[in-house]
């Protein structure tokens, strides 16, 4: 059913780190999921803005900055074009696509900064941190490893165990050493930091958490444990010289501070914002109406994207940072939290060869490939893993024959037996009726599920639609019927080259240049090309223009052959 009332919708995905083009995990878990929403909600009218940016503060930046032997800033500025363009080559529909390390950034970080140490709750404290002697820095939580104290797992990093969760500090951990270098030759220094006291906040947090109930449970539950732990007051600067500045409220370096920036965790988020106000500066845009209640963002639905590493610092960390501000921020309604995607069952990893990254994936295949693939098996309920073998039943199966097969076989007929032109004789009857009938039910299902945000069963019904047009091919034979009843003939294909329209539309959010190249080859105008009402089932199936010209696309999806999973096999990794 269409919406009756116009929706205000912001979408965020989590911000990809600058350090390396992202795998598919990471793709499917937040960025590519976001992208389906955000066009599924304008195919359905809505005014939607979907916003992402590079993360690029941080001790891996300096670190790969150093090992590339140039500047930080013209290491970001190189990878922010690759990242961009993997999105690109993805056909990833951002409004846009910011930098942590914009000037905005700085400006609404250094502000949150200010407002809530005004509302007593950041203070500076003296506290241990770790330094390594031989690195000569002292060396934030993800670059400290040792053995856990709660569980023994050796690789624990200094700010959560990845064996039990539990979260740490990375003075507690055993035998520490440098990730940095390796070296044990460390010691603990004192060292000044200003402090996040998001103790204070712990009853607000919990309240809010709680009264969200369009969250899915794997978000409110890493929430809630988290919450259940007891919320501990975390250090918001490091000892680091690339990322925003600590200052002073009247903008000069805090005493003290001037070797020290804010924390990558405590200004990332906040780039949701900063990327908006990059938005609205580029297209004369306004940007508080979308983020800020007393500005008109009363009204917006505000949806996040992430795998279930980054929920606690959604549900938590920068929810303390706006609600603690006291200004009108808008907050999250809706957060969406994905498991991972694993590679036969174990992490993707450059350095051993094992899984596919963004880059690599487009040298391979076109990405309507893999966007299919990574949302037919989405890691919602659980991980899911990849492999070679599924990716190519799931392509050759639900894509070159369900839906491709669908598509060739229909146009080239009506080339081949009607002149290229779409029939006009004929009376529907019972096949018809039946094909309306699927068609109303699959409509319906395929809106809820993507209302539900739930990815897997979208691509399920999506795809039953296309096996219930070819079961209506089956039992409508225009090809037999053509021999004896031409009219006859003429529903079926007059039909199927509607359901070719139709079956185009809704994959739109799913496989975008195929559903464009299918709509362009049958010169279906942009305004009819939104997302259709099921109520209107029966009309959709006779919405063509009678005699207008019907070409056949080309084929529309390579089937992938076992001599190429051979080979990616050997390239990429597989099953050992």
């Amino acid at each position: 059913m269409q919406p009756s009332e116009k929706r205000r919708i912001l979408i965020t995905s989590a911000l990809p780190y600058i350090n390396g083009i992202k795998h598919l995990g990471n793709l499917a878990g937040s960025m590519l999921p976001a992208d389906v929403y955000a066009r599924f909600q304008r195919l359905r009218g809505h005014d939607v803005l979907y916003i992402c940016a590079t993360d690029e503060h941080g001790t891996p930046a300096e670190l790969a900055a150093q090992a590339a032997g140039i500047s930080v800033q013209a290491y970001c500025d190189e990878q922010h074009q690759v990242q961009r363009g993997a999105g690109e080559g993805f056909t990833l529909s951002y409004d846009w696509f910011g930098r942590s390390s914009s000037p905005e950034n700085h400006r609404l970080t250094q502000h949150f900064a200010h407002v809530l140490e005004e509302k007593g709750l950041i203070e500076e404290r003296v506290s241990k941190q770790v330094y390594s002697i031989d690195d000569g820095r002292f060396l934030p939580d993800r670059y400290v490893e040792g053995t856990c104290p709660h569980c023994e797992y050796e690789k624990a990093r200094g700010d959560q165990c990845d064996n039990c969760g539990r979260l740490l500090d990375p003075v507690d951990l055993k035998n520490p050493y440098s990730a940095v270098s390796g070296s044990t030759n460390i010691e603990i220094r004192d060292t000044a930091h200003l402090f996040l006291k998001q103790s204070e906040m712990q009853d607000d947090i919990r309240a809010w958490v709680e009264a969200s109930t369009e969250w899915p449970q794997l978000a409110k539950s890493i929430a809630l444990k988290w919450l259940d732990e007891g919320l501990r007051d975390r250090a918001i600067t490091r000892d680091l010289k690339w990322g925003v500045p600590v200052t002073a409220p009247d903008g000069s370096p805090r005493p003290g501070f001037e070797n020290k920036v804010f924390y990558v965790w405590f200004d990332a988020p906040i780039e949701y914002i900063a990327a908006t106000e990059e938005w609205a500066k580029a297209t004369q845009g306004d940007w508080q109406s979308w983020w800020r209640k007393d500005q008109g963002a009363e009204d917006v639905e505000y949806v996040q994207f992430m795998g279930k590493d980054n929920v606690a610092f959604h549900t938590v960390s920068f929810p303390v940072t706006i609600f603690g501000s006291g200004e009108p921020w808008k907050s999250v309604d809706k957060l969406k939290a994905f498991n991972w995607v694993t590679w036969y069952g174990g992490k993707f990893s450059t350095s051993n060869k094992r899984g596919v990254f963004m880059d690599q994936a487009l040298e391979l295949l076109p990405a309507d490939y893999w966007r299919w693939y990574l949302m037919a098996n989405a890691p919602e309920g659980s991980d899911a893993a990849f492999t070679w073998e599924g990716f190519q039943a799931a392509i050759n199966s639900d894509l070159a024959n369900v839906l491709g097969n669908f598509v060739n076989r229909i146009t080239k007929y009506t080339v081949s037996k009607f002149d290229g032109t779409l029939p006009a004789t004929g009376t529907p009857g019972e096949d018809e009726a039946w094909m309306a009938e699927e068609l109303k039910s699959s409509l319906t299902k395929i809106s809820e599920h993507y209302e539900q945000m739930e990815f897997r069963k979208a691509a399920a019904e999506t795809r039953a639609l296309w096996a219930a047009g070819n079961e209506y091919l089956t039992r409508a034979e225009p090809w037999v019927k053509y021999k004896n009843d031409v009219d006859a003939a003429a529903v079926g294909v007059r039909t199927g080259l509607n359901l070719v329209v139709l079956f185009a539309i809704v994959a739109q959010p799913l496989i975008p240049t195929t559903a464009k190249a299918i709509l362009d080859t049958l010169g279906i105008p942009e305004e009819n090309r939104k997302w259709p009402s099921a109520d209107e089932a029966s009309a959709l199936l006779d919405a063509l223009p009678h005699g207008m010209a019907i070409t056949a696309p080309p084929v529309l999806f390579q089937k992938i052959e076992d001599a190429m999973i051979e080979e990616w096999t050997e390239r990429f990794g597989g099953e050992n």
